[in-house]
């Protein structure tokens, strides 16, 4: 695994950003997309508008278009020994990473600037199939202060905080797996479906 990388930016806007390679092998690789191509992913819905990006939440799921939050269905078996691999990566519990979600970027999907909602805390992802760029920005009088991040096939990050982060548009398919933790917020209860 490759070094820790933390406070691309001189300040607390940025809690963090930690990163390694290989934390699968490229056979683990292939099955989890092989895995994630067999679950039914919808386009992502934010406010009335579909997205490029194909997704599916399992444990617990947002609802862009609505604002509300709500128990989903169970987190796969087959992505529980990735989830436990995440956790000790980001120094968690298992049980911590509530919430999975599957990822396919097909060519032209990325991901615009957004922070992650606040019902969510730690973020722990993991790239497949393809590299991707991870931009980070920090408002400052006069702009913004930039960064960035290459997300490398197999690799896995966790961030932490608030920084605005987006994912460039892809020119090649890439998927993705991204487990998150609940916020204080985000464990009071919920509506189960």
């Amino acid at each position: 695994m490759s070094a820790v990388q933390s406070g691309l930016f001189d300040g607390p806007a940025l809690a963090g950003l930690a990163q390694a390679n290989s934390i699968v092998t490229p056979n683990e690789e292939k099955a989890l997309i092989a895995s994630i191509d067999k679950v039914e992913l919808s386009p992502f819905r934010f406010q009335g508008w579909l997205g490029k990006r194909l997704t599916a939440s399992f444990g617990c799921h947002y609802d862009f278009d609505t604002a509300r939050f709500s128990r989903t269905e169970a987190i796969p078996e087959w992505l529980l020994p990735l989830r436990e691999r995440a956790a000790h990566f980001a120094h968690l519990s298992p049980e911590v990473l509530a919430q999975a979600l599957l990822i396919r970027y097909d060519v032209g999907a990325g991901i615009g600037w957004h922070r992650d909602r606040p019902v969510f805390e730690h973020v722990v992802g993991v790239s497949l199939g393809a590299a991707a760029t991870m931009r980070f920005r920090r408002r400052r009088h006069g702009g913004f202060d930039r960064a960035s991040a290459e997300l490398t096939p197999r690799s896995i990050y966790h961030l932490s905080g608030e920084a605005q982060h987006s994912i460039a548009e892809m020119a090649v398919t890439r998927w993705s797996i991204t487990f998150r933790s609940l916020s204080v917020r985000g464990r009071q209860p919920i509506k189960s479906i």
